[in-house]
């Protein structure tokens, strides 16, 4: 341990949290008053649900309101595009870290994989948490200081851009393409976020599914489209801490309502294939169904999915300074580490809670709201557990939200930068590019909630297939861009279609034969997007010096 003075450390989390305590004063005084109210007029027992109620949707309003304060605290601070891209590249280490890591771990890990476990056991989601695992490292480890000194040499401000000056594309191919990837997998990846968020009210308070979407929307987008990448930055800090507090408090209390850790485990080992990271557990049937080499690789492929997904890429081209990504790439790592074993437990736990009869049995898509049901249980508790209850479904927003507003701003970026500005030549005002690139945000979020309106979609299924998109895409392009000289502009945009095309190939015509071909869509379109970029380079003219000396100088 060393002493660490959080002004210097990490300012943006000291300005919050004097906002925020101001505020939190004044709210719970109203709160509890209100709460006085209900229990005098409706008596103690019905009192009781009305004031558990409140001191949930208080504590849930408060970290909404919190979000939008951070917005508007770095609405002024945006003065041209690159601040608000990517903070002027001024991130500091554990920013930089907890935000990439909290943007990539969507709502998937607060609700895809702990009712993936609750169902099939700890084989499929336990892979696939080493695959991600060894992809977070690996990627922090190689391509991190590399894109960050690269990019910063090429003044590249979006990943799109990046790999058009990376190979001098003239005529800004490459940009247009890659924006128009990051627009045809984002929308469905934020549809994905909203469908969460309409989950989780629509199960714990009974409000319309389709309404607490929309107001899960107007509070992503206002922050986002206020603050830029600083307030998307600063508010995945915070949420990537309410979400590891939500973890921590389910797994806790959930072990004590399924009868201790003893009966937890004694339960998963009865169920056949449930407690092996070599079978999986067929519920509908009772049995195991084993699990093959293949099926291992095809889940570990999750991994590579990190090397192409912008949102997190764009985190290693802000921070401040590429020495401190060290420091960085361990954060992550322990925390990614830290944060997915407890989803998977929590899934084994809220079984074991089903076994003992504290919870009812969840089925199909409705697994993923075994958190949210432990939480309904912790509310049952008084006033304290109350409040403990709305964090924890607060951090089901924060994973929602810590990557739904990332997304919404590459996505942007795409737009106003790449499309409109770089390949349709159009000449825009900083003032003009900020407007296009927030009508973006909004326009993506329209679409993402009319995507998500069907309440029994699974927001795992959405997740896999968007992750898939940008590995298959982006992934083998940019470790080739970053690390082979000999890459062109013509391998760089071969590769790119024929990875995003295959992604779409596999999932739809292939993967529906059965068999080997039923692998996870990332792992061919990966290694299409690899084998094409590197044959279509070799059989095209090689690069010319000018771009030679500027990777070398990225070395």
């Amino acid at each position: 341990m060393f002493p660490v003075n959080l002004k210097t450390f990490c300012p943006p989390l000291v300005d919050f949290w004097r906002i925020r305590t101001k505020f939190c004063q004044k709210t719970c005084t109203f709160m509890l008053y209100c709460g006085k109210i209900e229990v005098l007029s409706f008596g103690k027992t019905r009192g009781k649900k009305y004031m558990t109620n409140i001191c949930i949707i208080a504590t849930i309003i408060i970290y909404l309101v919190a979000m939008l304060l951070v917005g508007f605290a770095y609405s002024k601070s945006n003065n041209d595009s690159t601040d608000f891209y990517l903070g002027g590249r001024k991130m500091g280490p554990l920013v930089t870290a907890m935000s990439a890591e909290a943007s990539d771990m969507s709502s998937w890990l607060l609700m895809g994989m702990p009712g993936l476990a609750y169902l099939t056991g700890i084989a499929s989601p336990g892979w696939t948490a080493i695959g991600l695992a060894l992809g977070t490292w690996l990627n922090w480890l190689i391509v991190a200081r590399r894109l960050r000194r690269y990019s910063a040499n090429l003044e590249a401000i979006t990943v799109p851009q990046f790999l058009s000056l990376r190979f001098h594309d003239q005529r800004n191919l490459l940009n247009a393409l890659g924006a128009v990837i990051i627009i045809v997998f984002f929308v469905p990846y934020t549809a994905s976020g909203f469908a969460a968020c309409g989950k989780l009210f629509h199960s714990l308070f009974g409000v319309d599914y389709m309404a607490a979407m929309v107001v899960s929307a107007c509070v992503i987008v206002g922050y986002t489209i206020t603050g830029g990448f600083r307030a998307v930055t600063t508010t995945d800090l915070i949420q990537s801490i309410v979400m590891s507090l939500a973890l921590v408090a389910v797994l806790v209390y959930g072990i004590g309502a399924a009868g201790g850790w003893d009966a937890v485990v004694a339960n998963a080992q009865s169920l056949p294939g449930y407690l092996t990271m070599m079978a999986s557990h067929n519920a509908a049937e009772g049995t195991a169904t084993s699990y093959s080499l293949l099926d291992i690789v095809s889940t570990m492929a999750w991994g590579l999915g990190y090397f192409g997904m912008p949102h997190i890429l764009l985190r290693f081209m802000a921070i401040e300074d590429e020495k401190k990504l060290v420091l960085s790439r361990r954060i992550a790592s322990v925390w990614v580490v830290i944060a997915m074993t407890a989803s998977i437990i929590i899934g084994m736990v809220g079984l074991g809670m089903t076994k003992a009869g504290a919870l009812e049995y969840l089925s199909g898509s409705s697994s993923e709201t075994v958190i949210v049901r432990i939480a309904n249980l912790i509310a049952q508790h008084g006033i304290l557990a109350a409040v403990l209850a709305g964090l924890i479904l607060a951090g089901i927003l924060a994973a929602t939200m810590s990557t739904a507003d990332s997304q919404m701003l590459a996505a942007a970026s795409s737009v106003s930068q790449n499309i409109l500005q770089e390949f349709g030549h159009m000449k825009l005002t900083e003032r003009q590019s900020l407007f296009a690139a927030r009508l973006t945000i909004i326009c993506v979020s329209v679409v993402g909630v009319v995507l998500a309106r069907d309440p029994n979609s699974s927001v795992f299924g959405i997740v896999s297939f968007a992750w898939a998109g940008f590995g298959g895409a982006y992934g083998a392009v940019m470790l080739c861009a970053l690390f082979w000289k000999r890459c062109n502009w013509q391998g760089a945009l071969a590769g790119m279609l024929a990875g995003g095309l295959m992604v779409f190939v596999w999932k739809y015509l292939i993967s529906p034969l059965g068999g080997v071909f039923s692998i996870y869509e990332l792992l061919p379109a990966f290694l299409t997007s690899l084998l094409v970029c590197v044959v279509v380079s070799l059989v095209t003219p090689a690069p010319s010096k000018e771009i030679e000396a500027e990777f070398e100088a990225a070395k």
